[in-house]
């Protein structure tokens, strides 16, 4: 009669559950790639549409500065756009 040779059935088990328990952190890890991924898109085209808002309204508000010749409010409110800007470090990235 033949001996049981525990030690590569237990090597053989562990593969086994090994390479499905990877196969369903794939599966999951996969599907979850595709939600963010279609996350990151919809975050992208609503940052593009507000950046485009954003930039609109500025124009706007600049134009009606001008026009009625507002030099204190257009002072303050470049004042406060270069401020946003240096304090999210864009400023400086542009200078250097």
């Amino acid at each position: 009669m033949m001996e049981i040779n525990w030690v590569i059935l237990g090597w053989l088990i562990d593969m086994t559950l090994n390479g499905f328990l990877w196969l369903i952190i794939a599966a999951v890890s996969l599907s979850l790639i595709d939600i963010t991924d279609k996350w990151t898109r919809k975050a992208v085209k609503w940052m593009d549409k507000v950046d485009k808002w954003i930039r609109k309204f500025i124009d706007n508000l600049f134009e009606w500065i001008q026009k009625k010749n507002l030099k204190i409010i257009s002072s303050t409110i470049l004042l406060i756009i270069f401020g946003v800007l240096s304090q999210l470090g864009i400023i400086p990235k542009l200078i250097t």
